[in-house]
């Protein structure tokens, strides 16, 4: 009896485990889209940064064009860049370009994605559902695992070339 109830308690066990320090990734065709992220943001907050990683390991390139999100008002592509005097900005890039066979990291001081006017809560362990918009892919349905403020999540596992 024990025998047979052992596999099926092992799968529901694994099936409940939190997947907070875990990598999760989406795909379509050649594109593999690699633990999308928000750090928390304090509550009432009304912005917060998006970041995760895209591999083309096709022979084609594709272009972000859009991120769709109902737990803000507006996702705009942005590039943080910091001039001479030491003074950094970010620049609406209205889309990320993704060549073929290579990988463009969305991460803290670089390219990411600014989600505005809040209007749910960003608290770590959350899953926050969204959509990439590629022009050859097509949209592309992912979850943003919300992380510990200020700390860039653990990829070290995960293999991110094509």
């Amino acid at each position: 009896m024990i025998g047979k109830l052992a596999a099926p308690l092992c799968a529901l066990m694994l099936a409940l485990m939190p997947m907070s320090g875990q990598a999760h990734e989406a795909h379509a065709g050649a594109l593999t889209i690699i633990h999308p992220s928000i750090p928390a943001v304090m509550q009432g907050a009304q912005a917060a940064a998006g970041y995760f990683t895209i591999v083309n390991a096709g022979d084609s390139a594709d272009r972000l064009t859009a991120v769709e999100v109902d737990f803000a008002a507006m996702a705009m592509m942005h590039s943080s860049e910091t001039d001479a005097a030491g003074v950094t900005r970010m620049i609406d890039v209205g889309a990320v370009e993704v060549p073929a066979g290579a990988t463009v990291k969305l991460a803290p001081g670089g390219l990411h994605v600014m989600f505005m006017g809040l209007t749910a809560p960003i608290a770590e362990g959350v899953m926050l559902p969204g959509t990439l918009v590629f022009d050859h892919a097509g949209k592309v349905p992912v979850e943003f695992m919300v992380t510990t403020a200020g700390k860039a999540p653990d990829m070290s596992g995960h293999k991110m070339t094509p």
